[in-house]
């Protein structure tokens, strides 16, 4: 049974507060006040502590370069595809769990994307599934051979997406991270620096080391020195895990409006303005992103870079040929 804060929280957190709060401390759920909103400290992990585990295979030769998988939803031919043009270029990709584009299990995406030559870190949510069925999809990645889970609560689906659908949250990213640690995978977890109340999210990412996240994937900020000083506020907090830094990638209009409609993710206005007026906004975008990579792999604590978001309105394929190019860029220098 929730109790505390979570008590009245509409997507029954416990350790709230999620990535969606809004600049006025309000639900992204329904029109009320977030219960986490006015906390001094975020709600300490009352669970076992994980044990001291090794850092995940994936981190094993910082700089690392995950990637954003991208994909036509259902389509076995058209992943290949595009996993055949990320692969040679990162060290794993985020296998997203989408609000409004429903897509393969977890398990049989991981197997569809090791077959097509990548290394999946596969993103379960609390959105759509009960603890129980939770427990399947870890168990089932655990059987499958060494995987990455990335544990997050989930956004809540959007207004007349898919209404007649329920939105179940019986647990939160932080408890399923604990039992994804119980599974025997690499646990990675969400954190969005910038997102209201942003006093909350140091403290709140040292709660999810404490239940057994390994490393961390940031969402993006709107100014480098924003990303510096979460993370030495993290540290201070007592977060000791990688933090692997989101770098924004887009090269027109639709690609740089899908990235700044997430909430809790902070593009620099003036940065997209450039990248969309050069003459070329393809090469503009691929230097853009090379350049955001290289100055958050510069802040201490940071080991990583997630190329996010779709890159292209051109499609999946020329998205995937994008985020390859900076991928590349990034592994020749390294």
């Amino acid at each position: 049974m929730t109790t505390g804060p979570g008590a009245h929280c509409p997507k029954r957190m416990r350790f709230g507060p999620c990535g969606g709060v809004r600049a006025d401390l309000s639900c992204e759920v329904r029109p009320v006040r977030c219960p986490f909103g006015t906390l001094e400290r975020p709600v300490g992990w009352d669970g076992p502590e994980a044990p001291d585990r090794p850092p995940p295979a994936l981190l094993a030769a910082p700089p690392v370069v995950l990637t954003d998988l991208t994909v036509p939803p259902f389509d076995r031919h058209g992943l290949a595809r595009v996993v055949g043009t990320l692969a040679a270029t990162c060290d794993g990709l985020l296998v997203g769990e989408h609000h409004n584009r429903p897509d393969f299990p977890p398990t049989q995406m991981t197997g569809l994307v090791r077959d097509a030559g990548g290394a999946p870190v596969v993103t379960l949510t609390c959105r759509d599934r009960n603890r129980v069925v939770l427990d399947q999809e870890l168990a089932g990645l655990a059987e499958a051979g060494p995987a990455a889970a990335f544990c997050a609560t989930g956004d809540a689906r959007g207004a007349g997406v898919r209404p007649e659908v329920t939105q179940v949250f019986d647990i939160d990213g932080t408890t399923l991270a604990a039992h994804a640690a119980a599974a025997g995978l690499a646990v990675g977890v969400p954190e969005s620096p910038e997102a209201p109340p942003p006093h909350l999210r140091p403290g709140r990412l040292a709660q999810k080391q404490r239940a057994g996240a390994q490393f961390a994937v940031l969402n993006h900020v709107s100014e480098p020195d924003r990303l510096a000083r979460f993370a030495g506020r993290a540290r201070a907090a007592g977060a000791t895990l990688p933090l692997v830094a989101g770098v924004a990638v887009y090269t027109d209009e639709r690609s740089a409006t899908v990235l700044d409609a997430f909430p809790g993710l902070h593009l620099d206005p003036d940065r997209v303005t450039a990248v969309l007026s050069a003459p070329n906004p393809v090469e503009a975008g691929i230097a853009e992103a090379v350049a955001q990579a290289r100055t958050a792999l510069g802040v201490d604590g940071v080991v990583g870079v997630n190329l996010s978001g779709p890159a292209s309105a051109r499609g999946p394929v020329e998205g995937a040929a994008v985020k390859a190019a900076v991928g590349r860029v990034l592994r020749e220098a390294a």
